[in-house]
């Protein structure tokens, strides 16, 4: 593994951590679901790193399954959002 993956990685993960703490801290609620998003969103580049690293191509298929549950749970959240929150229509 080259350097440049490896300080790649580091940085990722410390975004990854800073943004753990804003999922948890975040003052409402959609700055929770960007946070969300973003967590994934560094989870899938990290997993990009890693499968270019070890050149194993399952990775990319995790990658990508990770994308799209981030992205179908930020649409969720953001309709619950834009509704007002749980109604019993």
């Amino acid at each position: 593994m080259s350097i440049v993956m490896l300080v790649g990685l580091a940085v990722m993960s410390l975004a990854l951590c800073l943004t753990f703490i804003r999922l948890f801290r975040g003052p409402s609620l959609p700055d929770r679901v960007v946070a969300m998003e973003l967590f994934s969103s560094i989870l899938v580049g990290m997993m990009g790193v890693i499968a270019i690293a070890t050149e194993v191509s399952f990775f990319l298929d995790v990658a990508i399954v990770v994308a799209l549950m981030g992205f179908m749970a930020t649409i969720g959240f953001s309709r619950f959002l834009e509704r007002g929150g749980p109604r019993d229509d």
